[in-house]
């Protein structure tokens, strides 16, 4: 902060003195000091209050115009969606990101082109700012609010009590569950895990930002809502095996 100094005022005729009044943030208005009816007299005038408002809002009103600016990503090989809206936290998802660029896109979602510009909307530049990581506890309750979390990152649809009912049919809340016996068992691909799935189907559907491990609790959990999204809508829809 500047020190106070002390101002030596040139003698001069009342009329041409001027004050530098210091504003806010650095600005200063300067103005005359009118001379009054007595000899040698002078009147202060001062700034009007709306004037002042002014000034005083200004940096404020700096902010506010520089806070948000619109983002925009090009498209390279091997992008989807859904990777795209993760990376770059699009509010909405995959849907949100592809409806506000569908002119673009055109009508399979699943296919862009290397090049691209896709429109990532209007984002504030305070959501750069990482956020500290949610801790989790680490069993079943807590796998199945990270994989929601995850899932609600890339658009995939399921609920709490979806996911809870069919880990429960499936392995009893066991991760590392394994079925021997069945016809996958018989053909090398046993499935395994919370929600019981064979290894082609954890690889095709398999979420990024999770483990590539399909006894992974959270891989486990998210790439099976993908699969059930993609096949039933929702895991929410599933009620048997599937």
């Amino acid at each position: 902060m500047p020190a106070k100094g002390k101002h030596r005022r040139p003698k001069q005729n009342p009329i041409t003195r001027r004050l530098a009044l210091a504003g806010t943030g650095g600005a200063a208005l300067t103005l005359p000091l009118i001379s009054a009816t007595g000899a040698g007299a002078v009147e202060t005038v001062k700034a009007p209050a709306a004037l002042a408002t002014a000034v005083s809002k200004a940096p404020a009103a700096l902010a506010a115009t520089t806070a948000t600016a619109p983002t925009t990503y090009s498209v390279v090989s091997g992008d989807t969606l859904s990777q795209i809206a993760a990376t770059h936290s699009v509010s909405g998802g995959w849907q949100q990101l592809y409806e506000a660029n569908r002119g673009v896109v055109g009508d399979n979602p699943s296919v862009i082109r290397p090049g691209t510009k896709l429109s990532l909307g209007t984002q504030a530049k305070a959501a750069a700012t990482p956020r500290a990581a949610t801790a989790y506890p680490n069993n079943l309750d807590g796998w199945i609010r990270e994989s929601l979390s995850v899932m609600a990152k890339h658009g995939i649809p399921g609920s709490y009590n979806g996911i809870h009912r069919n880990v429960m049919r499936e392995s009893s809340g066991n991760p590392k569950a394994i079925n021997l016996w069945d016809i996958n068992a018989r053909n090398g691909i046993p499935s395994k895990g919370l929600l019981q799935v064979i290894d082609p189907t954890f690889k095709a559907y398999h979420v990024p930002g999770t483990s590539t491990d399909s006894y992974d609790p959270v891989a486990n959990i998210t790439a099976a809502c993908n699969y059930a999204a993609a096949r039933y809508g929702s895991i929410d829809n599933v009620n048997g095996p599937y």
